[in-house]
């Protein structure tokens, strides 16, 4: 049976993570806007509105003992939820090889709060980022986008363990020559069971578990 949830949708917030969380109280809850203005990224990066785009973010208390990777999770969700679309290693959604969105996780003991923002249409994007329709989709798409992406994430969270080989066949990262921080090259080989990032570098092979991993070209 499907956990139950509490679904807000916004015109625009200042930021969808923290109003999940703070509306969190025993059920999940999805904040679904159109926009936001305190929006960020890993790392505390800003988080850059298309002209329509969509950020949604899922509390949900879980147990400490749960130690899958939420982020690698929340994008098989994006890529079951829209058309076309492939990962990248650890948090990007792409579309043609262009971002066109990115995740978030923040946890604090049993509170886990995923969040994701993706560019609906954007007709003057800048370099490197695109969005997922090339004609307006209307000023309710990004709550339907939205809820689909949420009733994936919590599906996949009432399972057991996770999907790893559903992440490996739509994630680009794999078999691409990649480099990482802080001046590291080698070549992507898998994804562990953590959701680490296996590399093989001068023939030896080792695990990046997180940081800014840039795509150099496939073999």
């Amino acid at each position: 049976m499907a956990t139950p949830y509490f679904q807000q949708c916004h015109d625009i917030v200042p930021s969808t993570q923290n109003v999940a969380r703070d509306a969190l109280e025993k059920l999940p809850i999805l904040v679904l806007a159109k926009n936001q203005t305190e929006g960020r990224g890993r790392t505390g990066n800003h988080w850059w509105n298309a002209e329509r785009a969509l950020a949604a973010s899922l509390a949900i208390h879980l147990a400490r003992t749960d130690r899958r990777p939420f982020s690698l999770m929340a994008g098989i969700a994006a890529i079951r939820a829209t058309e076309g679309t492939s990962l990248k290693w650890p948090n990007d959604v792409l579309l043609a090889g262009l971002k066109v969105g990115g995740i978030l996780v923040e946890r604090s003991n049993e509170v886990v709060v995923v969040g994701i923002g993706l560019n609906l249409w954007w007709p003057d994007a800048p370099a490197g980022s695109a969005a997922l329709f090339d004609q307006d989709p209307g000023d309710d798409r990004y709550a339907e986008v939205g809820a689909l992406w949420g009733a994936e994430l919590l599906r996949l969270l009432d399972d057991e363990g996770w999907p790893i080989d559903e992440y490996r066949s739509i994630c680009e990262t794999l078999d691409c020559d990649v480099s990482w921080e802080p001046n590291n090259v080698g070549r992507a080989m898998d994804v562990a069971a953590d959701g680490g990032l296996i590399v093989e570098r001068d023939g030896k092979t080792e695990t990046v578990l997180s940081g800014e991993v840039r795509h150099l070209r496939h073999r």
